[in-house]
C-alpha cells in the first residue's frame, strides 16, 4: 500500500515547453505524469480546427511529447494523466494508440467523455443567460463545454488504464482523480479532497510554482533549467512540492 503519490505537472498550457516531461522522468520518481493543455480560449481555437478537420481538435503536442518520452514512460511504468483531448477526446485517443502501436507497446488508454454539451446548446439557449449583465446565449457558439471533476478520472484508472485522456475538466482533477484512485478517498473525504485540490492548483501551472512568478526575474541567470513541479502527497492529504534535482 503506497503512502506517498508522486505526481509531476509537465503542462500549463498548450504549446508549453518540450523540455519539461524529460527533466521530470529523469529525476522525479514519479508514479503520474500530469499535463494541462486547455483555456477557454484554447476551446474555440480546437473547435475551429475542428470544423474544418474532424480529425483534429485535440493537443498535437502531447501526442509528440508521448512519442517522444515513451520508453521512459513505460519503462518506468509511469500512469499519464492529461486533458490533451480538447474538443475531439477520441481522435486524441486514437493517435496515442498508433504512437504506442509504433513503438509496440500495449498500453490502455481511456478517456474520460460528457463534457461537450454541443448538442444541448438549442435546449440551453431557451433558459440559459449571461450570469452577470443577463446578455442572450450566444447565437453561433464555437463549442461549448462543462467543467468535469476528478471521480471519472480515478474510475479510468481504477479499470487499468495507463493513459487517461479528458476533454474539459477542472484543472485540479488532472491531480486529484489519481490520489482518488490510489488512497480510495471518497466524496465524503471533503478534508483530503480539498488538499488534494489544492495541491493540484499548485502544480497544475507547471514552473509558476517552482519559480516562474519569482519578482526579481532580472537577477536570474536563465530560465532553462527552472524545474517543473513534482507533488509528493500522502494519504492524509498533506503534501510536499519540490521539482527533479
Amino acid at each position: 500500500m503506497k503512502t506517498t503519490v508522486r505526481i509531476g505537472s509537465h503542462s500549463a498550457m498548450w504549446g508549453d515547453t518540450t523540455l519539461s516531461a524529460p527533466q521530470l522522468l529523469k529525476g522525479g520518481q514519479l508514479d503520474y505524469l500530469v499535463g494541462d493543455y486547455l483555456a477557454e480560449v484554447t476551446m474555440s481555437i480546437m473547435a475551429g480546427q475542428k470544423m474544418k478537420n474532424p480529425k483534429a481538435g485535440f493537443a498535437v503536442d502531447f501526442v509528440k511529447m508521448f512519442e517522444k518520452n515513451l520508453k521512459e514512460i513505460v519503462s518506468q511504468k509511469v500512469k499519464v494523466v492529461v486533458n490533451a483531448g480538447g474538443v475531439n477526446v477520441e481522435a486524441c485517443r486514437e493517435a496515442v494508440l498508433k504512437v504506442a502501436e509504433a513503438g509496440k507497446v500495449d498500453l490502455k488508454v481511456g478517456v474520460v467523455l460528457g463534457d461537450d454539451l454541443m448538442p444541448q446548446v438549442p435546449e440551453l439557449a431557451k433558459t440559459t443567460k449571461e450570469m452577470f449583465n443577463g446578455e442572450k446565449f450566444p447565437a453561433q457558439p464555437l463549442s461549448c463545454n462543462a467543467y468535469l471533476g476528478a471521480f471519472p478520472i480515478a474510475q479510468a484508472l481504477a479499470a487499468g488504464c495507463d493513459v487517461v485522456i479528458t476533454g474539459r475538466v477542472v484543472d485540479s482533477a488532472l491531480v486529484l482523480g489519481p490520489l482518488i484512485h490510489e488512497y480510495g478517498w471518497t466524496p465524503q473525504d471533503l478534508d483530503r479532497l480539498s488538499a488534494g485540490t489544492l495541491a493540484g492548483h499548485l502544480v497544475e501551472c507547471g514552473a509558476q510554482g517552482t519559480g516562474g512568478l519569482f519578482t526579481d526575474w532580472h537577477a536570474v541567470p536563465g530560465w532553462i533549467e527552472m524545474g517543473f513541479p513534482v507533488v509528493a502527497v500522502e494519504r492524509d492529504g498533506g503534501f510536499t512540492i519540490s521539482k527533479p534535482p
